[in-house]
């Protein structure tokens, strides 16, 4: 089961259940989540609305959330997204070492049954977030320049499965969208725009047999 960018605490109210009923549906074993975990939107370098919460209410509200997802979830590889890394990119702004800042993982406390890195290779299949791609065929792209099937997130607009094939080969890109609450106030940055986020998941089989699941909303 690959898990979408959930941008927590604005993540669609549903989106917990569809996954979790998916991954009983598909009979998966090994869950991914794609990155955005979390949104950290108080800290953002996109404007940041004034009417949301400071950066302690809003990690209060999603502690109470990932509560949920861990319960759901015991046991997750989760790759690191642009959002997830946002206190490293600002410490980093401000001239700050490292030392300066707890692990990801210590600041949203995440179980031992969650393992956290910027990539991993599953049935030679390579997850990643998609941090820098871009585009209804980035999920190709990246796979054409891993030489890898490869599944990504980070493009909320765009979801789906695109193959390419050579004499020696055939390999897949997807796209998992996300799993964002479109209207919430941390994304109405959107609301003009043409293309619209899509809610969903994927489910990939043995390093074969991608299938996209969406949300109906």
């Amino acid at each position: 089961l690959i898990i979408a960018d959930s941008h927590i605490p604005f993540e669609h109210p549903d989106y917990l259940e569809f996954c979790h009923e998916i991954r009983k549906k598909e009979r998966c074993g090994t869950v991914v989540h794609i990155g955005d975990l979390v949104d950290n939107h108080s800290i953002s370098y996109h404007e940041h609305d004034p009417d949301l919460w400071s950066p302690i209410q809003e990690m209060e509200k999603t502690d109470k959330i990932l509560a949920k997802w861990f319960k759901a979830f015991p046991d997750v590889l989760l790759t690191i997204g642009n959002h997830d890394s946002l206190v490293d990119r600002k410490g980093k702004t401000v001239g700050l070492p490292k030392r300066c800042f707890k692990p990801y993982r210590d600041i949203w406390g995440l179980p031992d049954g969650w393992e956290d890195g910027f990539h991993f290779e599953i049935d030679g299949v390579v997850y990643q977030h998609g941090t820098g791609c871009s585009g209804k065929l980035a999920h190709l792209d990246l796979a054409i320049s891993n030489r890898s099937s490869t599944v990504i997130g980070h493009s909320h607009s765009f979801a789906g499965i695109a193959y390419t094939a050579s004499s020696k080969d055939c390999i897949f890109g997807m796209n998992v969208g996300c799993g964002i609450h479109a209207k919430s106030m941390a994304f109405a940055y959107g609301k003009d725009f043409k293309h619209k986020p899509i809610v969903g998941c994927g489910v990939v089989c043995g390093g074969e047999d991608p299938q996209y699941f969406r949300m109906r909303l």
